[in-house]
């Protein structure tokens, strides 16, 4: 099947080639993002794979679909940035990777706490210009330390048994229970408890209309002073201008965040030559208790393999059998 594979990167693409050797889909990558300015580029292409930036509105669809694209091939998880009434609409299916490694994002968790905590990137630019000094840098033992795990799905449930192993207590929230976490001590509870109790408090929901802005300036004032919270879900689960006003009054301790609701544009670019224009990303640079990556959380060689062969499988699936393999549709994931 020919494929329009949509803001591509070249860690990506060499990964796509390779297992595409077995299946010889016919892919043309495009650095640019999908929107509706670039929907033309997908002329004559039944599937277009798209990533997360990429934005999959009804315009975009209308376009896609008109110009014979069947099928939209999610390289990701989430779904958040396609309407999918208006895939439904225009009969196009859309595909995606439901899981392809939650280690990797679990892991990448514990390193934004572990760098927040004993200040590792602090440390490292003062030690490349021969500051050797202490001062500042006192962090503290993770080990008994209240750790808040609000979402217990794959990433949420191997993040509880990594926490487990650092001896801390893990404290979960979840419409949807894991009981086997109970062997790693993991004690479920509400929302409000959970946010009053955690040293920490680490995101690991999908974003949909209940998680939009879950935390806010309401569940920030309930948090302990001093707290540490961690995104690697996605960026509009936390309403940044809350979040700024509780680093400025001291209250929120350590920001680690690897996502950012106005990310679309930014993240994945190298901006190093121009002027940061989003002038709340650039406030929250400013700040010494906030690390920021650039959603690279799934970034592992595991993880991209397992994207690249999830992904070229639900097209080969629906080529071959037109079976929808992974498919998202709005009837299986209609908004409550």
């Amino acid at each position: 099947m020919k494929i329009a594979f949509f803001d591509s990167h070249k860690f990506e693409q060499k990964v796509f080639g390779s297992e595409n050797l077995s299946l010889l889909h016919e892919i043309t990558f495009f650095e640019t993002r999908l929107t509706k300015q670039s929907a033309s580029l997908a002329s004559g292409f039944p599937c277009v794979c798209a990533f997360v930036n990429d934005r999959l509105d009804k315009d975009t669809i209308k376009l896609l679909s008109n110009s014979g694209t069947k099928l939209i091939a999610l390289r990701s998880a989430g779904f958040n940035h396609v309407d999918l009434s208006a895939a439904k609409e225009f009969n196009v299916k859309v595909v995606r990777v439901p899981e392809y490694s939650p280690h990797a994002v679990a892991e990448h968790t514990v390193a934004l706490i572990l760098s927040l905590n004993r200040k590792i990137h602090r440390a490292y630019n003062r030690v490349r210009e021969s500051n050797f000094s202490l001062e500042d840098l006192v962090g503290f033992d993770l080990f008994r330390k209240s750790v808040g795990l609000v979402g217990t799905g794959k990433i949420g449930s191997v993040l509880a048994k990594i926490l487990h192993g650092f001896g801390c207590r893990v404290l979960a929230y979840d419409i949807t229970q894991n009981p086997r976490l109970a062997e790693f001590g993991v004690e479920y509870v509400s929302l409000g408890e959970l946010l009053r109790l955690s040293d920490i408090v680490s995101l690991h929901v999908p974003l949909n209309e209940q998680t939009h802005h879950m935390i806010d300036q309401k569940s920030l004032a309930q948090t302990k002073p001093g707290v540490m919270i961690i995104n690697t879900s996605r960026g509009a689960l936390i309403h940044t201008q809350a979040l700024i006003q509780f680093l400025k009054s001291g209250h929120i301790g350590y920001a680690g965040l690897d996502v950012y609701e106005e990310e679309e544009g930014i993240f994945f670019e190298n901006l190093s030559e121009h002027i940061l224009h989003d002038d709340q990303l650039a406030r929250l640079l400013t700040f010494p208790n906030v690390l920021i990556t650039s959603h690279q959380a799934f970034l592992t060689r595991e993880a991209l393999s397992n994207i690249a062969k999830t992904t070229l499988q639900n097209i080969t699936d629906f080529e071959t059998r037109n079976v929808i393999t992974n498919e998202v549709s709005v009837e299986k994931h209609s908004k409550k």
